[in-house]
């Protein structure tokens, strides 16, 4: 029994234009900077959430210059209104995000400083497109600082989108590690979820691996799942992608059949637990979390958590 996902990962959305062109445009960029916005993140990887994690909120770009900052990122323009994006030092003394919080957060009323993953499910198209693309560039940025082939340090162009070698005058662009993420089922009503030996118990999501160079995709989830689980898989099929920004992965969604008969081994180091879960445990811990005793699934920001959601056909709403 294949399925489809019933809607975009959380952090595939988007509805703002990302106009490559424009990025080195100086006279039209001058132009939209009276009418721009500017997202402010800071380095926790955090912004400021309003309307119950509905919508990030955004300043004018005119109070941070009479011109775009140098550390300024375009994320996109829309309605000729262009998007930026600016990093700032987290305030001392404030509280460590939660980071890969496991479960949501309490949304309140009053803006909240929050990240990707724990903001991702609930913005919309286009607060999740430009959070999303914020959250990738600045991860370049932190990972980039010096050239790859002559170690000087390196200078941000083209709007936050090109370094440049002030040794060498290496051209670079953001970096993206393809990953991917597969959806094990037995062809009937039972998923294979796993645990990381750094998650809490009773937490799982379904397996996912690094692409190894000179790899094909498919090749890789019928590796991937071999080394982590030990079991032979079948059927490979693509379901979607997503950007996973932790730091840079492109997380590439695939479903695919194995015998349930078949001994587990587990990767040492890798896997702590794994088995497998009825579709209707699955669908209640979604519709319901914490109605399954001993099961909680992946956070709703990432594409593990819309594959578990389609196979099983939950319903979610809000």
């Amino acid at each position: 029994m294949t399925f489809d996902l019933v809607g975009l990962p959380a952090l595939s959305r988007t509805a703002v234009d990302r106009n490559e062109s424009l990025r080195g445009d100086e006279e039209k960029l001058a132009a939209l900077w009276p009418k721009a916005r500017m997202l402010v993140v800071d380095t926790r990887g955090r912004t400021l959430v309003a309307d119950r994690g509905t919508r990030l909120v955004d300043r004018p770009a005119t109070e941070f210059g009479d011109q775009p900052p140098v550390n300024a990122v375009l994320l996109g323009e829309q309605d000729g209104v262009a998007y930026f994006a600016v990093l700032m030092p987290a305030e001392d003394g404030d509280e460590v995000p939660a980071g890969r919080a496991w479960g949501p957060p309490e949304h309140t009323d009053e803006p909240q400083w929050l990240d990707l993953r724990q903001a991702g499910a609930t913005l919309d198209d286009v607060w999740a497109g430009l959070f999303t693309t914020a959250a990738a560039v600045f991860q370049w940025h932190r990972l980039g600082k010096y050239c790859a082939k002559c170690g000087a340090r390196t200078v941000l162009e083209k709007s936050g989108w090109t370094s440049v070698c002030s040794g060498c005058g290496r051209e670079e662009y953001p970096r993206t590690d393809a990953a991917v993420i597969c959806l094990v089922h037995d062809g009937g009503d039972q998923v294979l979820v796993a645990r990381g030996p750094e998650w809490p118990e009773g937490r799982f999501s379904v397996l996912a691996g690094f692409v190894e160079a000179g790899e094909s995709l498919e090749a890789c989830v019928a590796r991937e799942i071999s080394e982590e689980v030990g079991i032979a898989v079948r059927d490979i099929r693509y379901l979607g992608s997503q950007p996973w920004p932790f730091p840079r992965s492109l997380m590439v969604g695939f479903e695919a059949v194995a015998d349930r008969t078949a001994p587990l081994v587990l990767a040492e180091g890798e896997i702590a637990e794994a088995r497998w879960v009825s579709r209707e445990d699955v669908r209640r811990t979604i519709e319901e979390p914490g109605s399954v005793p001993g099961l909680w699934l992946a956070g709703g920001a990432s594409i593990a958590f819309r594959m578990l959601q389609s196979w099983s056909g939950a319903n979610i709403t809000g």
